[in-house]
């Protein structure tokens, strides 16, 4: 038994093997459809059923984090054979996730709840996770998995290609009109996290060039390729992910390479047709 008790949110899109592998605790968001709300839990609607439904909706669909009672719920659950729990989350720029994590961590203040602010989303947040969970079943300390987290996550570092501009104009991610324009121009950006948000990482025009000026962007960004690890992911785009997943493997002298899904929430403004990459040296 561990004592110590990871938590994440389904934004962290791991890979359903490895939660299990590492006893991760997933508390899942909402996603929400004109006809219905869902769980995000790849079993109330699996990321296939998502985009089919996402491309065929004639309303903008929305997320929705979990409540305070949610967290409060899995955590009392998990304090009953561990003594700690540390909670690592999607950043508070992007979903109220971490605002019900306080409340419940509030609600249950003699207990010792954990709340990190990743700043991350997706597999750089399922990342973390995953390190404090492995760290949480070997048995190292609480002290020595905060600082563990914290020096990966100066490492990690992710790049996103849309495959349109729909759904990032839909979601207020341009503008409206700045969007119509790239549209027309044929314009694709690469997109990437800073400081808690997506933000624009490069212009380039067609997808084509963007997938090349990934590839470029990584190999400016890499120090030592012998360490490096990737993750390939995609949003029902299994083709184009696997392509990517080859052409760095066939430039990087790579540690370790895996691929997974980018799920419905980071899908919703990412939109289906798109690939993401996410890469740390070890």
């Amino acid at each position: 038994m561990s004592e110590i008790a990871i938590v994440t949110d389904s934004t962290a899109d791991i890979p359903k093997d490895l939660v299990e592998k590492y006893k991760i605790k997933v508390v899942p968001l909402y996603v929400n459809f004109e006809d219905r709300s869902y769980l995000n839990d790849g079993i109330d609607i699996t990321s296939k059923q998502f985009y089919e439904k996402l491309e065929n909706a004639k309303k903008q669909v929305t997320t929705s984090q979990p409540t305070p009672q949610d967290f409060i719920k899995v955590y009392n659950e998990l304090l009953k054979e561990n003594e700690t729990i540390i909670s690592i989350h999607i950043s508070q720029k992007m979903s109220g996730t971490f605002s019900s994590v306080e409340i419940a961590r509030k609600e249950l203040s003699d207990k010792d709840i954990i709340g990190i602010d990743s700043e991350l989303v997706h597999m750089p947040l399922g990342i973390l996770v995953i390190r404090a969970a492995e760290m949480a079943l070997s048995g190292k300390s609480k002290e020595e998995i905060l600082k563990a987290v914290n020096d990966l996550k100066q490492k990690i570092s992710i790049l996103f290609i849309p495959s349109s501009l729909k759904y990032l104009i839909m979601n207020g991610r341009i503008g409206r009109a700045r969007g119509l324009i790239a549209s027309v121009l044929e314009i694709r950006p690469i997109l990437t996290l800073h400081m808690g948000e997506v933000s624009q990482f490069k212009t380039t025009r067609r997808l084509s060039q963007a997938k090349n000026e990934l590839i470029n962007s990584m190999k400016s960004m890499v120090t030592d390729t012998n360490k490096l690890a990737v993750i390939v992911s995609d949003s029902n785009a299994k083709t184009e992910g696997d392509e990517m997943a080859q052409r760095i493997k066939e430039t990087f002298t790579l540690k370790q390479i895996m691929r997974a899904e980018i799920g419905p929430v980071v899908g919703n403004n990412l939109g289906p047709g798109g690939i993401a990459v996410t890469f740390y040296e070890e």
